[in-house]
């Protein structure tokens, strides 16, 4: 069992399975992104490997994150295999939605139970932007064949962004309405070359609610107003679905933090706005050995920090939000 210094009990991964994107979203990445090679990247048998090692260690939960995950070679049998690795409880994916109208039924039949899809905007040409290029179309079909496939609940994951899009969160909370769907907003957070967009851009949790309310209606908590993952989650009167809301920056949820991260180079990240790391992916390069690489992995867990600094000014530096996965 991975228990940090704080003790709090770590059962949550989130690895993510390259830095590369079909999308350039401005709020998490330059439009002049870089990305690695893919020889510096996991492959899929040590991705493999890292997950059954964090099986060893009581961890049952995993997201698979990007960058963007469907655009990986292969990424259905890799799922497969994730899948099937004993251990394994919970198998989801967070997505832009692009690729889904084709992959979403491959994918659930491979062993991915759920999706998190990425839709900021249901106007065509903020939405386009937003992503540099993206395709609303793209997204709203691949919502449709994941819901088809049977990866639900869906959730829907919306930044908001100052001057972009805070006056869309109305429509995006109107969907709950007709739909199953957690919806959630998400306070855009600070990193690397977009710090300072991030944050002059920030629009607070608290905002977003407001302008919610007084545009569609009054929001009852939903399980006595308690954490649902990272998001706090409300209902409008009448509707199928729910409304989240992730104050990562304004009302952190770090006490209850139950995650940790696995970068597209296989360095063990302990705090997403935090730039400590444990490098993994070396080790295994080099030959070591199951037990070893629990470890190393143990005694990074145990100093995972009690959260983020932001309103200290500290703000993660080394890596952009496409090469971390969220």
């Amino acid at each position: 069992m991975a228990i940090d210094r704080y003790g709090r009990r770590l059962h949550y991964l989130r690895i993510s399975l390259t830095d590369h994107c079909n999308l350039r979203c401005v709020y998490c990445m330059p439009d002049e992104m870089v990305f690695q090679p893919s020889a510096e990247l996991m492959q899929d048998d040590e991705i493999l490997t890292l997950v059954s090692v964090f099986c060893g260690l009581g961890f049952g939960k995993f997201r698979l994150t990007g960058g963007e995950p469907t655009i990986r070679a292969n990424v259905v049998d890799l799922v497969r295999q994730i899948a099937a690795t004993p251990g394994v409880n919970t198998l989801t994916m967070t997505t832009n939605g692009v690729l889904l109208s084709k992959m979403a039924l491959p994918l659930a039949q491979a062993g991915l139970q759920r999706v998190n899809i990425s839709l900021d905007t249901l106007d065509p040409a903020k939405f386009h932007t937003l992503t540099r290029w993206g395709s609303l179309d793209d997204v709203w079909s691949g919502i449709r064949a994941a819901e088809h496939a049977g990866l639900t609940p869906i959730k829907i994951n919306a930044v908001v962004v100052r001057g972009y899009n805070e006056t869309d969160t109305a429509d995006l909370a109107r969907l709950t309405l007709d739909h199953p769907w957690q919806v959630r907003f998400i306070e855009l957070m600070p990193f690397g070359q977009n710090n300072e967009f991030q944050s002059s851009q920030l629009v607070s949790a608290s905002e977003m609610r407001h302008f919610i309310e007084s545009h569609v209606g009054a929001l009852q908590p939903v399980n006595g107003g308690q954490l649902d993952g990272e998001a706090r989650v409300f209902r409008l009167e009448q509707a199928q679905g729910d409304i989240g809301f992730i104050s990562s920056v304004s009302a952190p949820f770090c006490h209850s933090c139950a995650r940790a991260r696995l970068t597209a180079d296989g360095r063990l990240r302990l705090c997403l706005l935090r730039e400590g790391e444990v490098d993994l992916l070396t080790p295994l390069r080099a030959g070591a050995d199951s037990a070893e690489l629990r470890h190393l992995a143990l005694e990074g867990l145990w100093l995972k920090p009690w959260g983020h600094a932001l309103a200290e000014g500290v703000i993660p530096l080394n890596r952009e939000m496409s090469e971390i996965g969220g």
